[in-house]
């Protein structure tokens, strides 16, 4: 059976990464198979937790704030592994247009917040949680997306809802979210990201 093989582009802890790595052994992940992860930073977690899993692993930095050379250093990588599939798990880099539309439907990305909401330049991490939390509204969560050259343009793949509490703080709020959305959603749709691809093939 063809399988779908996926990268994982990180830039920290590596959570979102975790939760990819559990569901493949659950076999909640079985149209793809995580090949590769590639951090644009050394010495993250996310790494030491790609190598536990014995996965393939690359660290790509920016040259001299070069950022077509560091484009095309990932490029070199995902093609030398015939990669199908590049998921962004906490990947702190706006990827540019020549590369997203290089990959079409073929890039996704989990966001802590229910898009439209909440997102493009600017919101990533504990910022998506203070704005919510600012504004009041009563239900949050997450959304995973294609990417495409608008930060959190893409078209949505699949959407979770979480409520806000009371005394939620950012960091409360943040892991909640990832608890109940995103780690639930981003499998889901890299599996069925996956089978699409595979159908194709």
């Amino acid at each position: 059976m063809s399988i779908a093989r996926i990268a994982v582009l990180v830039s920290g802890g590596g959570t979102n990464l975790q939760a990819l790595i559990n569901a493949q052994e659950k076999g909640i992940i079985k149209s793809g198979k995580i090949e590769l992860v590639i951090s644009n930073k050394p010495d993250v977690f996310a790494l030491e937790r790609a190598q536990k899993a014995n996965i393939k692993t690359a660290v790509v930095t920016k040259v001299n704030g070069n950022k077509e050379q560091f484009e095309q250093d990932i490029i070199d990588l995902l093609e030398k592994e015939s990669i199908d599939i590049i998921v962004l798990a906490g990947f702190m880099v706006i990827l540019s247009e020549s590369f997203t539309k290089r990959y079409p439907k073929r890039i996704i990305n989990v966001h802590p917040s229910l898009i439209p909401s909440f997102c493009g330049e600017g919101f990533y991490g504990l910022k998506v949680h203070e704005a919510a939390l600012a504004y009041g509204v009563k239900v949050t969560g997450a959304t995973v997306h294609f990417v495409n050259e608008i930060p959190d343009g893409g078209e949505i793949i699949m959407q979770k809802a979480v409520n806000i509490l009371k005394n939620d703080t950012p960091e409360t709020l943040q892991k909640r979210v990832m608890r109940l959305a995103e780690w639930q959603i981003l499998p889901r749709a890299v599996e069925k990201v996956s089978a699409d691809i595979i159908s194709k093939k």
